[in-house]
């Protein structure tokens, strides 16, 4: 079986729609079986290792199996529930075109090809990433993900990714549901990120939610005592509210305070977490590797 037969009955994520996206139809995601590009440009605002001075080659694709009521990308994740999409923006690729894209930002310079939400789109990327090796492609393939991973989807790209970047958002469920309409958003990541773990290299992103400490003390503790410094874990401290999507979430229509990222640093610096970055140089410390 071909790959990309894996679309005419989409399980590809979590939600396991079952739709058969090569026919057009759509999931939760919003998006039928051709990889949309939003964005494929050098980014240089990931953690330095990814973006060192040249940048990191970001590939972002539209559509998201989650459905965060802060995301800052929400031109791009909900474009197929968004009424002020400019569908004219974005570019459909196959898999030779896609491996073009990643041979463009190659020759541009990027440290690596980082696929930013590209759960959707698997089959094609892993198809386009064969393509473009077999025409030079030799810079590290990064995976961004949300953490909303299917373990057998992760299967497909072992060998593929050689570095994964997952968030673990939440561990209780009911935030989850609350904040991501995924109650098992919690169970799916834990397991999700073992998998990477046991691939290759991973970088786990935890953003610090406003009034939430608890929850991000919650998560380092659980990624310290799994597995300590065999992950770098990423705390980031640049929430930034939407406001137009946050009227139901009022607890949420506030950047953090100074005190509540320091707060979670200190307790990560408790925990012994020595292997991480952080967003401000005011709370950076000698065991910590280099901040934003």
């Amino acid at each position: 079986m071909k790959r990309v037969d894996i679309y005419k009955n989409c399980i590809l994520c979590p939600r396991k729609c079952g739709v058969n996206r090569s026919c057009g139809e759509t999931g939760y995601c919003g998006q039928t079986a051709k990889p949309r590009v939003a964005r494929a440009a050098l980014h240089y605002w990931e953690e330095p290792e990814l973006s060192g001075e040249n940048g990191s080659g970001t590939v972002f694709f539209a559509g998201c199996n989650l459905g965060c009521v802060y995301c800052q990308n929400y031109k791009i994740s909900r474009d197929g529930h968004s009424l002020d999409l400019q569908l004219s923006s974005y570019k459909n690729e196959d898999a030779q075109q896609l491996a073009d894209t990643f041979l463009r930002l190659q020759g541009e310079g990027a440290l690596n090809i980082n696929l930013v939400t590209g759960v959707m789109f698997v089959p094609t990327i892993l198809d386009a990433i064969d393509h473009a090796r077999s025409r030079g492609l030799n810079i590290p393939i990064v995976y961004n993900s949300s953490g909303y991973e299917s373990v057998d989807t992760l299967k497909m790209m072992k060998g593929y990714i050689d570095i994964y970047l997952p968030d673990l958002k939440y561990l209780t469920p009911e935030l989850a549901l609350r904040y991501s309409n995924a109650a098992d958003y919690p169970e799916v990541a834990v397991n999700a990120i073992a998998e990477m773990v046991s691939q290759t290299k991973t970088i786990v992103r935890h953003l610090v939610l406003p009034g939430h400490t608890g929850e991000s003390g919650k998560v380092l503790e659980y990624l310290q005592k799994t597995y300590g410094p065999a992950i770098t874990v990423s705390i980031m401290s640049q929430y930034t509210p939407v406001e137009h999507i946050l009227k139901e979430h009022p607890e949420l229509n506030r950047r953090i305070t100074k005190r509540e990222y320091d707060k979670v640093v200190d307790h990560a610096l408790s925990l012994g977490i020595t292997n991480a970055y952080i967003q401000e140089r005011s709370v950076a410390s000698e065991s910590f590797i280099p901040d934003f």
